[in-house]
């Protein structure tokens, strides 16, 4: 069974950065499309923030264009979110998601925007 563990939340001061990190178990991690979404207690619903497919194409929410780079290392099985000039907005628990023919989450992990 595949399993997803993320890492690198944590505090940093507005236009700091951070990197995320989301490491998955198996033999396959290079077949799957990989995502970060966030949320907040405010919000019923997971922001999708960024996605890589298998062949290494890329989106981005407009709210994080040119701030937030999403990667993947076939070899590691990790995806990474290294995100720059953070906002107090940013805030949030970002989860990490696994899609294939199935869809996996992260245990997620809290990142916090504050001076």
């Amino acid at each position: 069974q595949v399993q997803l563990v993320e890492s690198g939340g944590g505090l940093v001061q507005p236009g700091g950065s951070l990197r995320l990190s989301c490491k998955a178990s198996g033999s396959f991690f290079r077949l799957y499309t990989m995502s970060w979404y966030r949320q907040t207690p405010a919000e019923k619903q997971r922001e999708l923030v960024a996605r890589i497919g298998s062949g290494g194409s890329t989106n981005y929410a407009d709210s994080v264009k040119g701030r937030f780079i999403i990667s993947r290392d076939n070899a590691k099985n990790t995806a990474y979110l290294q995100m720059n000039s953070l906002k107090a907005e940013d805030t949030a628990v970002y989860y990490c998601n696994l899609e294939y023919a199935w869809s996996l989450w992260g245990q997620g992990t809290q990142v916090t925007v504050s001076s």
